[in-house]
């Protein structure tokens, strides 16, 4: 059987099949695998599904193997995660346009991916001022030292600053690529990314060897903010990818908070806008802005239901697999396919009758949690 996480890497190698389409298909069919064999007709059903793009999938699907494709693609990329895989970031998750494969090297930390260790974003300008470098490298460092993960973009200026910080404090820190996990850019922080992988993550959507492309970086913006409980904007001017971050970042329900500058301080224009559209001040008193984030609501960790078997009716064999799977916080249906080791059609018709039997409920986005 052919795992699911092939079927996201082969629809990703369909031209105009990006993750926002992907979501849609897995949401309207299930699973990938089950889209991967629909009918055209089947197929123009979701929504975004023009002519061209029905015409690009058959014409294209039919030369690819997801088995085959997933096999070669793992040699030649050995470390990588697809929405189908339990260890996929849940946060990331949540958002409309996860990457459909996310590559990583470093040194992972299960409690990160699954939400149960807050993650904050760092982002700003690549020619920050002194002041700006001075509360990045206090902020940085505060969070370091109270168990919060800095995730930056390993660019020049703001971003360097909080990754260099957060380390130095002996905490965990995460670089989003806009180029292959095994491309340094810029050059200059070759010494920074060795550092960052023996004290966190490297991650990326594009695979090795892919080279920096102006393109990319708006789009890895999105990784940043779907991966972190909230970004702060240090020092941005109007036109910044720091804003496109921030941008992602309320899309996705963040917060976002932003420092303060003077008026006439070009490097803050950007952050001056942020907060007169509604992102939270940081002010001088860091001890309120980390009880702020870490008010923060965390994902609890998954746990086995309490309640007493005595009140649980006879459930049948596959009905209580599936239960077992299941937790008081939401799961993504493709996590509880995994869970279980079951064909996707049972699971979806077990999830049913359990939720007749008032045991779940179904969320938005194919998800489900404990009743």
């Amino acid at each position: 059987m052919v795992e699911e996480g092939a079927y996201w890497l082969a629809w990703a190698q369909i031209s105009g099949i990006g993750p926002v389409l992907l979501r849609r298909l897995q949401q309207h069919f299930g699973t990938l695998a089950t889209a991967w064999n629909a009918t055209k007709v089947q197929l123009g059903e979701v929504e975004g599904f023009g002519f061209q793009t029905l015409e690009k999938v058959v014409q294209q699907r039919s030369r690819l193997h997801p088995e085959q494709l997933f096999t070669k693609h793992q040699q030649e990329n050995s470390h990588f995660w697809t929405p189908a895989d339990a260890d996929y970031p849940r946060l990331l998750l949540e958002t409309p346009s996860p990457p459909p494969i996310l590559y990583y090297r470093g040194e992972v930390e299960l409690q990160e991916n699954l939400g149960q260790k807050p993650m904050v974003g760092i982002v700003g300008t690549r020619q920050p001022s002194e002041y700006g470098i001075r509360w990045t490298r206090q902020i940085s460092t505060a969070l370091a030292k109270n168990g919060f993960t800095v995730v930056s973009g390993m660019a020049e200026g703001i971003d360097t600053e909080s990754h260099i910080a957060a380390m130095k404090a002996g905490g965990r820190t995460i670089a989003v690529l806009g180029t292959g996990v095994d491309v340094i850019y810029p050059h200059k922080n070759r010494d920074l990314y060795k550092q960052i992988l023996t004290a966190g993550l490297v991650v990326s959507e594009y695979p090795t060897k892919t080279p920096p492309d102006r393109t990319h970086f708006p789009r890895r913006n999105r990784i940043i903010a779907g991966l972190s409980r909230a970004i702060l904007v240090m020092e941005a001017p109007l036109k910044s990818g720091a804003l496109i971050t921030a941008t992602y970042a309320n899309e996705f329900g963040r917060d976002v908070y932003a420092l303060p500058g003077r008026l006439d301080d070009y490097p803050s224009q950007g952050c001056l806008k942020l907060l007169s559209q509604g992102a939270t001040f940081i002010l001088k008193e860091l001890d309120e802005l980390l009880i702020m984030l870490g008010a923060i609501p965390q994902i609890d960790a998954i746990e086995a239901s309490t309640a007493p078997e005595q009140l649980m009716p006879t459930l049948s064999p596959e009905l209580q697999t599936v239960m077992n799977a299941m937790a008081s916080d939401a799961l993504p249906f493709d996590f509880i396919v995994q869970q279980t080791g079951m064909a996707a059609g049972s699971v979806s018709s077990a999830l049913l009758q359990l939720e007749l039997m008032g045991f779940i409920s179904q969320l938005p986005g194919m998800r489900y949690q404990k009743s």
